[in-house]
């Protein structure tokens, strides 16, 4: 009986340095891939019970492997915005397959949910990003008012992460904001220009030139502007009534009368009344008003030309000078007609227009509106926040990578590729925002190295070799005994 177990104890040894050498080959083999977490055999021993204390029965070896899914790789710096890495617990949550939603626009995903730590990844042909071994990167997109992202847990819910559809839309300029001195001791019928760079809502550019003019009041301007390069003012009460609505000169608060929203987006239906009622192109210039400063330089007040407020016309604020512009100076088509506020500051204060004795000079320009611009690149935050800059100075956030981390991570069950998938043993998969409850923070324009020591699996390979070299040494042994105790018959 002991013989036999022995011989069978040397099998089992055999067998489980064959799986340590298996093992050790695979790491050495991977020691090149980003993200690769290296594998270990760990010995067990058999145990037979024995029917007497003063008696042994041999039982063997077994193995199971062990994998470090949770050790941190050495990360290595890359010229590619895309290569992503994370330092800490969690990966990158990726499909082998996405499909287009045609009506969202979104990459719905439709494939198999995987997991992983090889962050290699580059644009297809469809602009998606996938890694080396096929798989999609996904993630939370933006939601529909594009104040944030979608957050959700479930991964089926995630986007592939596309930037070959991301661009920059036109806008309209809508808002200027100006800061300058006006020179205190300016002569009456002197004037200062500030030009200022417009769009309209096509993205095409304008030059609105602001005139200030020295009035012969004390202390006083009279503001003006000239648009160049298309366009007309628009008198929003041609006819004097000082309603100014789309109202056919009625001058009362009608359906369709024209009111300028805090966005300054005036509605279509609005619009399309612009001929039939009292407003009309007024040409290239117009006399926006007057602004007075105080003694102390600082503004006073802001006059504007349009008419008293109410409900026909909204404007803005005491310090703000609204005007119209019809871009293609043609009243029957004012769809492209845009109000734009002219914002000099906070009254009793020199954070705008101030009036002091020195040079006339401009501090500060700040408008908004911008041209259609395209993709020329994207960034990655630590947070996973995905910004596609363009080429027209825009940058917009488009995608937000979740990092899902696991209770037991190191039980999750390997797949070819690079990738794991979830088990039971491994605990429900929980998509984190980078950085908070316990996930770790995305490091771009890095890979995770290899976890693999190579130094570490040469040795490995020698002690297998001896130890499967002993292994048989035994079952020789044990054959030779076999063959003496067959001889005693003979």
């Amino acid at each position: 009986m002991s013989i036999f177990g022995a011989l069978r104890s040397g099998v089992s040894g055999l067998f489980v340095q064959s799986q340590a050498l298996a093992t050790t080959s695979d790491n050495i083999a991977n020691v090149n891939t980003n993200g690769y977490k290296v594998n270990r055999v760990q010995f067990s021993t058999l145990v037979t019970t024995s029917a007497s204390p003063t008696l042994y029965s041999s039982g063997g070896v077994q193995s199971r492997v062990a994998r470090d899914i949770n050790e941190q790789g050495l990360l290595a710096a890359s010229s590619s915005a895309t290569d992503l890495a994370i330092t800490g617990q969690g990966f990158f949550t990726v499909t082998d397959e996405l499909t287009l939603n045609a009506t969202t626009g979104e990459q719905e995903v439709t494939g198999d949910i995987f997991y992983t730590r090889a962050g290699e990844f580059r644009t297809d042909q469809d602009g998606n990003l996938v890694n080396a071994a096929g798989f999609f990167l996904t993630g939370w997109g933006r939601n529909a008012t594009d104040t944030g992202f979608e957050v959700t847990n479930v991964a089926n819910a995630f986007s592939g992460v596309n930037v070959s559809a991301a661009s920059a839309v036109a806008t309209p300029t809508t808002s200027i904001e100006l800061e300058a001195n006006l020179r205190a001791s300016t002569a009456t019928g002197n004037t200062f220009d500030i030009g200022v760079q417009v769009f309209n809502r096509q993205g095409a550019q304008r030059t609105l030139t602001v005139t200030f003019t020295k009035d012969s009041a004390p202390d006083t301007w009279d503001v003006s502007a000239t648009i160049a390069g298309g366009g007309q003012f628009i008198n929003p009460d041609a006819d004097g009534n000082s309603a100014a609505a789309i109202d056919n000169g009625a001058g009362a608060d009608t359906a369709g009368d024209l009111i300028i929203g805090a966005d300054e987006q005036l509605a279509a239906t609005q619009l399309a009344n612009l001929a039939a009622g009292d407003m009309a192109l007024d040409g290239v210039s117009a006399n926006l008003g007057q602004v007075t400063f105080n003694p102390d330089g600082s503004l006073a007040t802001v006059t504007s030309n349009l008419p008293t407020p109410g409900t026909d016309v909204a404007l803005d604020g005491a310090d703000t000078l609204q005007f119209l512009i019809d871009y293609d100076a043609d009243a029957t088509t004012a769809g492209d007609l845009v109000a734009i506020d002219l914002n000099l500051g906070s009254l009793n204060s020199t954070n705008g227009l101030k009036q002091f004795e020195g040079a006339n000079v401009i501090d500060d320009i700040d408008q908004n509106g911008r041209q259609f611009g395209s993709l020329t690149g994207v960034t990655v935050s630590e947070d996973g926040i995905v910004t596609a800059l363009f080429d027209n100075g825009v940058t917009r956030e488009i995608f937000q990578i979740p990092v899902t981390t696991f209770n037991s991570p190191n039980a999750l069950q390997p797949r070819t590729g690079n990738v794991f998938s979830q088990t039971d043993d491994s605990g429900q998969a929980v998509a984190r925002v980078p950085g908070t409850g316990g996930s770790g923070v995305i490091s771009p324009s890095s890979l995770e190295q290899s976890t693999v020591d190579i130094a570490d699996e040469f040795t490995k390979l020698i002690v297998t070799q001896r130890s499967y070299s002993a292994n048989t040494r035994s079952i020789t042994t044990a054959d030779e005994l076999l063959e003496e105790l067959i001889r005693i018959v003979r």
